[in-house]
């Protein structure tokens, strides 16, 4: 067994390449990933962007929170996103509106003659609109290397095809096995595990939480037009379709939530139809191809909102889970937090206290 750890990491995605990023200035730090390579899972299969509304009102904070951190490093480059009404939806786009607009974030009711200039060939049942200008997309793999290289450079060791078999207490310590008999020794266990992070729990004598996994489906299509490369993300407000362009491509999901078992996900073809259908309803573009397809894995708590904080029963369990599908776009927001966490600081920018894993056992 190797000199026992001060931290130790399970998952290096985005999650825990963020939180090892930090740790590195507060001891030594563990930095363990159950496949070949750091971010294969969700991170990797991530269509991401930034846009305020995403994910309600008690994940905006983390957003808007997130945003400087990644201007500031080159990491968003300007998108803009387009939220979808029909008729009947009017009283739930105007709730949209307002809610957002209520905690600043710049939202604008559109118009139908305004949604046809953002959309052009958009049918005709959807008449009513928002626009989000903010809203950006993010550089996945540029923000997962940052963190990824200054874990490295900070000299937190990484240990891939190490998936944890089981931990214990002992003496103080967490006791860490692998599946390839590795043993570690760490003072705190942070649970950065993304769909595992249950099992993780379990496996460490702590109890789950319910943190489900959920498939998301991503489709690319090959237009038979030039798909415009300052066309918005657009989304309906019923949350059935988003879609953006991505290197002269366009990127579709059915933005479906089909709960699974932690896994090497991989798209169901009724869920590519799915969203085939949804996006021949917004728009008349002549598909010319599929060209691909794939499906990550999005993990949602009870409440659905993320959790972050100490394990109420085990204090030196960690809990940095349930990010759902914000989980990119609220990254730096959420690692100050976790950091400030870890290291008992008052809070920051953000209030930790909806995201307690506390709340689960009141």
């Amino acid at each position: 067994m190797e000199q026992p750890f001060d931290f130790a990491v399970v998952g290096a995605g985005i999650a825990g390449a963020s939180l090892a990023a930090g740790l590195v200035t507060d001891g030594r730090v563990l930095l363990l990933e159950a496949e070949d390579q750091p971010g294969y899972h969700s991170t990797g299969r991530s269509a991401a962007f930034w846009t305020e509304s995403y994910g309600g009102p008690l994940v905006q904070p983390l957003t808007t929170a997130s945003g400087p951190f990644l201007e500031a490093h080159g990491l968003v480059s300007p998108r803009g996103a387009l939220t979808l009404a029909r008729a009947d939806e009017k009283g739930e786009l105007d709730a949209f509106v307002a809610e957002f607009a209520a905690l600043g974030v710049r939202v604008e009711p559109l118009d139908r003659a305004a949604l046809e200039a953002r959309l052009p060939g958009l049918d005709r049942q959807w008449v009513h609109g928002a626009y989000e200008p903010d809203c950006t997309d993010i550089d996945v793999a540029g923000l997962h290397q940052l963190w990824l290289k200054a874990a490295r450079q900070g000299g937190s060791t990484l240990a891939t095809r190490a998936r944890l078999s089981g931990a214990r207490r002992e003496a103080g310590m967490w006791r860490i096995e692998t599946e390839d008999g590795r043993v570690f020794a760490a003072r705190v266990l942070v649970n950065a595990a993304g769909a595992w992070a249950d099992a993780v729990a379990e496996a460490s004598g702590v109890a789950p939480l319910g943190i489900q996994p959920m498939r998301r489906t991503v489709v690319q299509l090959r237009m038979r037009d030039p798909v415009p490369a300052d066309l918005p993300l657009t989304m309906g407000i019923d949350g059935l379709y988003y879609f953006k362009p991505e290197s002269g491509r366009l990127w579709l999901s059915p933005h479906d939530e089909t709960p699974t078992p932690a896994c090497d996900a991989a798209p169901d073809e009724l869920d590519v139809a799915q969203a085939i259908d949804r996006f021949e309803k917004v728009v008349d573009w002549p598909i010319a191809q599929v060209e691909r397809r794939w499906a990550g894995l999005r993990s949602f708590a009870p409440d659905r909102l993320p959790v972050y904080g100490f394990d109420p029963a085990v204090p030196s369990f960690f809990w940095f889970a349930g990010q759902g599908g914000f989980g990119i776009q609220t990254a730096p927001a959420a690692a100050d937090l976790a950091l400030r966490l870890l290291r008992g600081l008052p809070p920051g920018p953000v209030d930790p206290e909806p995201y307690s894993p506390q709340r689960f056992s009141r």
